[in-house]
């Protein structure tokens, strides 16, 4: 039976990211991906964010999705909301179609030591003591430490752990599809009774489309004929569609897993959380889910951490997949047509339109403005580090270059000598620097520059100095295992 150090079920974008994160910290891993290449039938999702434009920069390759996108500079929470003051580099929303996305992720992963076991899917497992069994759908198995299911909405990972996923069945469905057109669509958004109708440019010459249906359907696979009808009962006509891509239905229906973990066993993406796609936040989420469980498992699989520095897995990424699901359950009734809801949209529509307000949404939508509770003390803690520009004994480098490499640092503003990192020396990376600008957060605004900084590998902060050393020794050991034997 071949083994690996973990397997992950699901080669989309959220277990790419992942199989990366691994293979960066030295971690045999492999991939179950039950398509045969990593072509994707359509485009489906259709753009970054700038949290997981900024988690891409930290692995240096964020240019290689930049180099194909289209950057705007609105996310959209109901109404547009602007993000290009925000204090980040990447203040914008990276138009780019997931098939787009996949394709660059994976020829990343292909550079590095990742296993792929391609037309297979996981279709059974049995977990122990020692690790878990994992049974594929041509009759081998594959054995590891963990298993991530990385699998989607209805995840088999999930099922067969029998992890609760609640939430709220859904009350209205969509048809979405790509395809091309004899005839010139009416553009744009269109409302009606039934809903709000949209038309755009999809990849190439095809045309992408999304139509809320007069009845909630989940039925049958829909199909060309379902949109053609549509199409007519919307718009008076179907404008010659033909050649589909691809065609597909989604609901309102919002769900997430009770728990991320079951000992051997954890979820990341959308196999841990569902929702209808306003916003544009389920890749991202699911992307931001791999870069946090990452380096927490490479630890545990080396013995540097506990088992128990997996429960902050849980503990971080539920809240923020609960609060995608209520803003999408919210958007969802925002795009109603009936006069109560549009009075409710009208009113927050105007709160939007307030500086503090929108800035709150758009930081929120964007990602910028997560908060993980590490406890009370400086703003920092918990928040993502800001890519500043600094100067080392190497000349100038931005922040976000020194953690290409998934590891943690520490980063003395204080002078030569001002921290020292004792017996984690050897797991921490430890850099003098200067940096004499202004330390803004997004929506926070401007905060008291620190002495030093400690850095997770997913470039969140686990410890600030405030002209001492005070909790560094107990952040390490928390975060990067307890101290080594001397």
């Amino acid at each position: 039976m071949t083994a690996h150090a973990v397997v992950i079920a699901g080669g989309g974008p959220t277990g790419l990211m992942l199989a990366g994160e691994l293979a960066l910290a030295g971690i045999d891993v492999a991939v179950v991906e039950r398509r045969a290449s990593q072509d994707l039938q359509g485009s489906r999702a259709g753009g970054l964010h700038s949290r997981t434009l900024e988690v891409l920069d930290q692995r240096g390759i964020v240019e290689r999705f930049v180099s194909e996108g289209r950057p705007h500079s609105q996310v959209h929470f109901h109404v547009p909301l602007d993000i290009g003051d925000c204090p980040t580099r990447h203040n914008y929303v990276l138009g780019l179609w997931q098939k787009h996305i996949e394709r660059i992720l994976a020829e990343w992963v292909g550079e590095l030591p990742v296993r792929l076991y391609r037309g297979l899917e996981v279709t059974d497992f049995a977990q122990d003591e020692d690790g878990v069994e994992v049974m594929l759908s041509d009759g081998r198995s594959l054995r590891a430490q963990y298993l991530v299911g990385c699998d989607g909405g209805r995840s088999v990972v999930r099922k067969t752990a029998g992890i609760e996923f609640a939430g709220w069945d859904a009350t209205t469905s969509w048809l979405i599809a790509e395809a091309a057109m004899s005839e010139e669509p009416k553009w744009g958004f269109h409302e009606d009774a039934a809903g709000i109708h949209g038309i755009g440019k999809g990849d190439g010459d095809t045309v992408r489309l999304v139509l809320t249906e007069r009845e909630l359907r989940l039925d049958t696979e829909p199909n060309g004929d379902d949109v053609r009808a549509a199409l007519t009962g919307i718009y008076g006509s179907d404008y010659g569609i033909h050649d589909f891509a691809w065609i597909s239905r989604f609901t309102d229906m919002v769900r997430q897993a009770a728990a991320y973990r079951d000992r051997r066993v954890l979820l990341a993406g959308d196999a841990a959380h569902v929702h209808p796609p306003m916003g544009g936040q389920g890749l991202n989420i699911g992307v931001q889910d791999a870069v946090n469980l990452g380096w927490k498992l490479a630890q545990v699989i080396k013995r540097i951490s506990p088992e128990t520095l997996l429960d902050s897995y849980h503990a971080e990424r539920h809240p923020v997949g609960a609060r995608v699901l209520r803003n999408t359950m919210a958007q969802t009734v925002l795009r109603r047509t009936d006069a109560r809801s549009k009075a409710v949209g009208d009113a927050v529509t105007e709160m939007l339109g307030t500086d503090e307000a929108g800035k709150r949404f758009a930081a929120q939508m964007a990602g910028l403005n997560i908060h993980y509770d590490l406890g009370a003390g400086h703003p920092l803690l918990g928040r993502r580090m800001p890519d500043l520009d600094v100067i080392t004994a190497d000349g100038p480098l931005r922040v976000f270059s020194l953690l290409h490499e998934a590891r943690p640092l520490l980063i003395n503003f204080a002078g030569a000598g001002g921290c020292d990192l004792g017996d984690w020396s050897e797991r921490v990376r430890s850099i003098d620097a200067e940096y004499a600008g202004e330390w803004e957060l997004p929506v926070l605004g401007i905060v008291a520059a620190p002495s030093a900084v400690l850095i997770r590998p997913d470039g969140y902060v686990a410890w600030v100095g405030e002209g001492n050393q005070a909790g560094l020794v107990e952040a390490l050991g928390i975060w990067f295992g307890a101290a080594a034997a001397r």
